[in-house]
């Protein structure tokens, strides 16, 4: 009886056990090797990472019957795709308190994959990722196999993909109708499985912005708002450089009652060989960094790229004094609409590049 009773009382034990291992989980820190990361992201902190970029975004592959991630956000602004297993999406807005989120429950068994995905802008504040956390029989598993082809864009609000969620045409500038992964960029790399970076702000330019920087000031920074943050450039060797920039500074060298302006320029607009030799300026430092990429210079598809425009000119003239065989120029038509460019045409953008990629780019 004595042997039934011992017997008894350590199933009981064990089934105890179990059931609180499997409350528990497993926590997946964000130092996790089989974490894979994708963007420019702040990991210097002691116990977490910093988003800022757009189309940042953090991969894992695991067994579990849920998946929660540990998340705080600087303003409570900013706006995350969740998709599980490919073929889920959920949007998730971080808090200011620092707290999980669940992104998927009562799973079956076998491998799933979460990837969150940044919408959002830079200005919207930083977020900070701490670890997943999965329950019901928890493994994290490899990483998959590595891209083989990277790609990374640089631009303006076209690029990240401002307002494309707006259905009203009105622009709406909340963040929204914001989304990074609707852009023609992630669209592009997407399209190829390629690994993506996407350096991007609404409103900047090459010589002038809508605000006090410019892209030239920016594109090698690892925390956007801090000029003393370098980003090192030997992380990430792109086959691909996309730059699609000259949109704002076609509008702002006609507004000299700006303040932006009369930083900039003073009273007086630059001459053509200004615009001609700062834009040649900036794809050197690319070059620099990127001794074997292939740099696209793309302008397009709102009016810098309508019919006479200088600032196609300027592109082309820049690039041709460059000299390099591996520098391409593509311009996207005006697309004749008011506002930033709609899904359909941001889709019309990337089947633009794509196509000119698959014509003249063997990678």
């Amino acid at each position: 009886m004595k042997i039934l009773y011992n017997n008894f009382f350590l199933l009981v034990t064990l089934i105890l056990l179990c059931a609180c291992s499997t409350q528990r989980g497993l926590f997946v820190g964000y130092t996790n090797s089989q974490i894979d990361y994708s963007g420019r992201i702040d990991s210097s902190k002691i116990k977490g990472v910093d988003l800022y970029w757009s189309g940042t975004s953090i991969k894992l592959n695991f067994e579990g019957k849920s998946i929660s991630a540990l998340f705080k956000d600087e303003t409570g602004d900013n706006y995350y795709n969740v998709m599980i297993d490919n073929d889920s999406l959920s949007i998730f807005r971080p808090d200011t308190t620092k707290q999980y989120y669940q992104f998927a429950s009562k799973l079956p068994e076998g491998k799933h994959t979460v990837e969150i995905f940044k919408r959002t802008e830079w200005n919207r504040g930083k977020s900070s990722f701490y670890g997943f956390h999965i329950q019901g029989h928890s493994k994290v598993l490899p990483k998959s196999l590595p891209q083989k082809k990277k790609i990374e864009f640089y631009g303006n609000s076209i690029t990240a993909g401002y307002a494309v969620e707006d259905t009203s045409g009105r622009d709406i500038p909340d963040s929204t109708y914001t989304n990074n992964y609707l852009s023609y960029a992630a669209i592009t790399a997407r399209h190829y499985n390629a690994k993506y970076q996407c350096i991007c702000k609404s409103g900047i330019g090459m010589t002038i912005s809508w605000f006090p920087l410019i892209m030239p000031e920016m594109y090698d920074r690892l925390i956007p708002t801090d000029e003393n943050s370098k980003w090192d450039f030997s992380l990430y060797n792109p086959d691909i450089v996309v730059i699609n920039i000259f949109q704002n500074d076609s509008w702002l060298v006609n507004m000299p009652g700006s303040n932006e302006f009369k930083k900039r320029f003073g009273s007086t607009v630059p001459n053509d060989d200004y615009f001609i030799k700062s834009y040649q300026q900036f794809v050197e430092n690319i070059r620099k960094h990127y001794p074997k990429s292939k740099i696209i210079c793309i302008l397009g598809s709102m009016d810098a790229t309508q019919k006479g425009s200088k600032w196609v000119s300027y592109i082309k003239e820049a690039v041709a004094k460059l000299n390099d065989n591996k520098i391409y120029t593509h311009f996207i038509p005006y697309k004749e609409t008011s506002g930033h460019p709609s899904l359909k045409e941001q889709e019309e953008i990337a089947e633009s590049l794509i196509q000119f990629i698959d014509k003249n780019i063997d990678w």
